[in-house]
């Protein structure tokens, strides 16, 4: 009987498989710069997109078609680096409150070149540096009594190569604010602490950057990137944050991994690492190690967005929270660690039960968890741990900061802070001790053991494996900062930006996806029309 039935599905499933053989299905290939497309896409927009609309057989109709041609070709051939770092050396710096406890780099910008002290901001798209100042932060390192060198201010007109983005340029999304397609293409960046912004206009212009060669010469790179024109900076940007501008390290096309990708220099991909000697490096096209620990990007409402990972369990010493769907933020810039409510209540009432110390209420400090502990006593922490998708754990190396009150005390605290959203971002205080990969490329998030260094101290490359370091770090490293009463502004600490009213940010990005369900471009420069 069971034979029968088999063979009776079996011969069923023939039949089927006879009836469709004979079946086809076609498509109408439409031209992508042809007016029928033309007028899909403008019933499918607000118009916006057709303003750089080439004509038919025109020199920019041509160049299109060849600057898509040069893009194939490159993806084909791969990048022409593996990695590559800023020409003045791919170390971070941090000046712990002096500069609103921020990682920075030196850049070089412009011919001659010009150097800048730019914060590292995973959060936000645009590099933007003070330029023809209207409204801009102190630039003179007496100012901040941290600084062996001066800042500057970036001329565009003292620059042989810049000039400005026109507004008729598909990477100038205020373009409703000009006047004419060759105006300057104007930009403003809202950030998340109240009232901090940067506006002015873009530029284009060169990043000098450099390369180790085979045989361990430095090599020299140039290459032209878009930068804000900042004129006028608000809120946190006037009181010591990023008073030298911020480099943007977000996912969207305006940021300098996406620039330099698209330009076939390097792949999508950057790395950041973070030791605990307040110091670190910065690569750009670096996809980490062969045995790193990673886990994939998020898509929200059919996109990716930013740099989201999904959160599975946080756990204090042996104690696990499951958490169903919670997302995480990974932004180098952000200082420190935000939990929303729910989390961070369970996360900080079990700390606090495993801790062997005094809590204290310090006022001066946004942290709400902190302790007095004996100088003589060793302070003993639960350690901090999160479980990504697909299992993959990342053990906190630096969860706490400790104070020196006096010779007899010492003050430490959690430094997590409670948060409105319903997401966490996890800030540079969690990736102390990783050398963490931000491959947009592959849409992975990686991340391995690392004391930043190699052999020789200086170059690029990083001790690291997938197991540890050559010089691993405790499990409950602890960080410390100076015998000072300043307040670290929480405000400073969760300044990113999530949108960009100048860059493609997240609601533009829900456009090209809304585009690319209209049409999706193969071969020869046709368009399979799909309404």
């Amino acid at each position: 009987m069971a034979i029968s039935l088999l063979l009776w599905l079996l011969l069923a499933k023939g039949l089927a498989l006879e009836g469709v053989v004979g079946a086809t299905f076609s498509s109408r290939l439409v031209h992508r710069f042809s007016e029928e497309a033309k007028a899909h896409l403008a019933s499918r927009t607000n118009g916006s997109v057709l303003q750089s609309w080439p004509k038919r057989n025109s020199s920019e109709y041509f160049r299109f078609l060849f600057s898509s041609d040069m893009t194939r070709q490159r993806m084909k051939l791969g990048s022409q680096y593996e990695s590559l770092y800023s020409s003045e050396g791919s170390q971070t710096f941090y000046f712990g409150n002096a500069f609103g406890w921020l990682h920075y780099t030196w850049i070089d910008v412009g011919t001659p070149n010009v150097s800048f002290l730019v914060a590292l901001d995973a959060g936000s798209d645009l590099l933007w540096v003070p330029c023809d100042c209207i409204e801009c932060a102190s630039l003179s390192p007496g100012h901040y009594n941290v600084l062996d060198r001066d800042l500057n201010q970036y001329r565009p007109s003292l620059s042989s190569t810049s000039r400005h983005l026109p507004c008729g340029h598909q990477l100038c999304n205020l373009s409703s604010l000009c006047k004419g397609s060759k105006d300057p293409c104007p930009y403003i960046v809202q950030y998340v602490s109240d009232n901090t912004s940067t506006s002015g206009y873009l530029i284009e212009d060169k990043l000098h950057l450099a390369s180790y060669g085979r045989h361990g010469e430095q090599n020299s790179v140039e290459a032209s990137i878009i930068l804000g024109c900042g004129r006028k900076q608000t809120g946190d940007y006037l009181e010591g944050v990023a008073p030298d501008g911020v480099l943007g390290l977000g996912p969207g096309s305006l940021s300098v991994p996406s620039l330099l990708a698209k330009a076939g220099i390097i792949r999508n991909s950057f790395s950041i690492c973070l030791n605990e000697n307040e110091s670190g490096r910065i690569l750009f096209g670096d996809q980490g190690h062969v045995t790193q620990h990673s886990t994939p990007f998020l898509v929200a409402d059919g996109d990716f967005i930013g740099y989201f990972v999904g959160v599975e369990s946080l756990c204090v010493g042996s104690l696990c929270f499951k958490e169903a769907r919670l997302q995480a933020l990974i932004d180098s810039g952000t200082s420190f660690t935000y939990l929303p409510d729910k989390v961070y209540e369970k996360v900080v009432a079990e700390f606090d039960k495993q801790v062997n110390a005094t809590r204290i209420s310090l006022q001066q400090f946004p942290w709400e968890y902190c302790y007095n502990a004996s100088s003589q006593e060793l302070i003993n922490t639960p350690p901090l741990k999160l479980t990504f998708s697909r299992n993959q754990t990342f053990s906190i190396q630096n969860p706490i900061l400790t104070y020196s009150e006096s010779q007899e005390y010492t003050i430490f605290c959690l430094t997590v802070i409670q948060s409105e959203d319903d997401y966490c971002t996890i800030g540079q205080n969690f990736l102390i001790g990783y050398r963490t990969v931000f491959d947009w490329e592959n849409l992975r998030f990686g991340w391995s053991r690392s004391n930043c260094q190699d052999s020789t101290g200086d170059r690029a490359n990083f001790s690291s494996s997938g197991g540890g370091s050559t010089n691993p770090l405790p499990a409950n490293q602890q960080q410390s900062f100076p015998n000072s009463r300043s307040v670290p502004p929480a405000v400073a600490g969760h300044a990113s930006s999530k949108s960009s009213a100048a860059t493609p940010g997240h609601s533009s990005r829900h456009s090209l996806i809304s585009l690319l369900m209209i049409c999706v471009t193969v071969g020869f420069g046709y368009l399979v029309l799909c309404i």
